[in-house]
């Protein structure tokens, strides 16, 4: 009987034990999953605000680099522009104002980094073209359970983007439709050079500083990885 009553406590503890470790697995896990907005201080060129869009750096390449980001949720707008500058603007001062209180809590939230732009690879000067433009939620967004406050403007909507790998090129000064040109084709030409597969037709220009910055700026080009990313192992 004594033995019997020791196997059915030990048994007992083990079992519990193992869920226990489970769980914690489980919600670790869980945490890792969504924690991809975090601390600005992880990262060495987001300096302007509180909370910058983390990755995970798989590999480098010539030029490149190839990182992985989680699921992400944004806010964002549309805009038809001939001029990715004049996109910006127009799509900012939207953004801006959900950000300051222009959704249905009436909540101010804080202002994160970066900023992406997702727009048209191959397009003239003159030619209008369409531009998403989107700000980065904070962290306590990205939970699951947390809700977001939906835009009290109808042009103005919440969106997110899947789990993802992407080709990476950084580059400083200013963000403008010749830097994006330029970048972005010089960031093809690397991929075509390594025989990487990438998709095409669009790319996302990405910006980590305000326009008051004037020294030390960081701005990214991102092409979407297609298949195994082609680079040397970290």
């Amino acid at each position: 009987m004594l033995r019997a009553a020791f196997f059915l406590v030990y048994f007992t503890t083990v079992i519990c034990s193992r869920v226990y470790v489970a769980g914690i697995v489980v919600f670790v896990f869980a945490l890792a999953v969504e924690a991809k907005v975090g601390d600005s201080s992880e990262s060495s060129f987001c300096t302007e605000s509180k909370e910058c869009l983390l990755y995970n750096l798989t590999c480098t390449g010539n030029g490149y680099e190839v990182r992985r980001y989680e699921e992400t949720k944004w806010v964002s707008v549309d805009v038809e522009s001939a001029f990715m500058e004049m996109a910006i603007s127009k799509a900012f001062w939207k953004l801006f104002r959900y950000i300051m209180g222009s959704n249905d809590a009436g909540m101010k939230i804080d202002m994160t980094a970066p900023v992406i732009i997702k727009g048209p690879d191959s397009r003239s000067m003159l030619q209008s073209s369409g531009f998403t433009i989107s700000f980065l939620l904070p962290s306590t967004f990205q939970l699951k359970q947390t809700p977001i406050p939906n835009p009290t403007e109808s042009s103005v909507y919440l969106s997110e983007t899947p789990s993802m790998q992407v080709y990476v090129k950084s580059y400083g000064g200013w963000m403008s439709f010749i830097s994006s040109r330029m970048q972005s084709s010089a960031l093809r030409m690397a991929l075509r050079a390594a025989g990487a597969s990438y998709t095409t037709g669009f790319h996302y220009d990405v910006g980590y500083n305000s326009p008051m910055k004037m020294t030390d700026r960081h701005n990214e080009v991102w092409y979407l990885v297609e298949g195994k990313p082609v680079c040397s192992a970290v």
